[in-house]
């Protein structure tokens, strides 16, 4: 069997219903993985597309920043019997200068970018250790997990806490056979970057910065995610895998 092969796992994905969360439950699928997708509405497309790849697909609906991690994970077990991955994709993103933003809008972003990851993680973790089971946990953090950005302050401090928190945890759960990585996409053509890419100006201005020319599709994190996911990456530990079409080296 391939060290890339998924085949017998089963990967817990929030955020999947589109997107970036879709491309890789996708790709999940395609190493041979069942799919338990954890969205706020129906993520039938996704579902399609997962069962297309002879995978089963188990929808969990939840709101991260009102249900309770624990409750989320035991839906879950109780629906996909158990798990071995955990992919914490889902994020949202609000944007004011630093001198106006307003509170409401930091806890929107910290609590879904940062303590809903945390605390999936550690259920995810417990589950596996209470199985005596190897285990992959990849957090998306984002090229500002490395830099400060403008007008997303909560953004930018949830996604670099996210990257701190991958590391902290690698740390813990190393032992324990859990691997605990994170993904650093650039700027993809996803809903959060709609508006920066419908201004003429700040989307002339970020293509010019990327060496790739480019926006990043969300399938260009398909390769990473099944690698960190698998036994191929079985020695990478506290890693933040950069998809950035290479905005980071210029």
């Amino acid at each position: 069997m391939s060290a890339f092969s998924l085949t017998g796992k089963v990967a817990l994905v929030t955020g999947c219903n589109k997107g970036l969360g879709q491309a890789m439950a996708v790709a999940l699928a395609e190493a041979g993985a069942d799919v338990v997708g954890v969205n706020r509405s129906a993520a039938e497309a996704t579902r399609k597309r997962v069962e297309a790849q002879g995978r089963r697909f188990h929808a969990v609906e939840a709101e991260l920043d009102h249900d309770s991690a624990e409750s989320i994970v035991e839906r879950a077990l109780e629906r996909a019997g158990q798990l071995d991955i955990l992919v914490n994709n889902a994020g949202t993103i609000r944007r004011a200068p630093a001198l106006e933003f307003s509170e409401a809008d930091w806890d929107a972003v910290v609590d879904v970018n940062l303590k809903a990851a945390f605390f999936l993680a550690q259920q995810v973790a417990r589950h596996l250790v209470a199985r005596d089971a190897p285990g992959k946990i990849v957090n998306v953090a984002s090229v500002l997990s490395f830099q400060g950005g403008i007008r997303v302050p909560s953004y930018t401090a949830s996604k670099s806490g996210l990257l701190g928190l991958t590391r902290l945890m690698a740390n813990e759960w190393a032992s324990h056979d859990i691997n605990v990585n994170a993904i650093a996409p650039g700027y993809m053509a996803t809903d959060n970057t709609q508006a920066l890419r419908d201004d003429p100006d700040r989307r002339a201005e970020l293509l010019g910065r990327i060496p790739a020319g480019r926006f990043g599709e969300p399938e260009d994190l398909a390769g990473a995610v099944v690698f960190l996911c698998s036994d191929a990456a079985r020695y990478v530990h506290g890693h933040a895998l950069v998809v950035d079409g290479g905005w980071l080296a210029r």
